[in-house]
């Protein structure tokens, strides 16, 4: 379940919130009725962002080991062909 609420509750009711997200569901917060933020657990943002750290430290090892190098334009390709590809799955 999507759990929506007005930014003004983090200071208002930030126990609720806190209770929220340690049971694992991240809150959305709105600001004029508008989006605005994503409040989650440091457990929730640590496996979202474990797997980035590890590919970007991989990344670094392999440029060091080589001079070639690919243009955004390239990179970019690249994914949009595997999203393609997997769409088609």
């Amino acid at each position: 379940m999507i759990v929506i609420r007005p930014v003004s509750d983090l200071r208002n009711r930030f126990t609720e919130i806190e209770k929220t997200v340690k049971e694992g569901t991240p809150v959305y917060l709105t600001k004029n009725g508008y989006g605005t933020m994503v409040v989650m657990s440091l457990e929730q943002y640590t496996a979202l962002t474990e797997d980035v750290e590890a590919k970007l430290d991989e990344a670094d090892r392999m440029a060091a080991t080589t001079t070639e190098r690919y243009t955004a334009d390239e990179v970019f390709g690249r994914v949009k062909e595997r999203i393609k590809e997997y769409e088609k799955l």
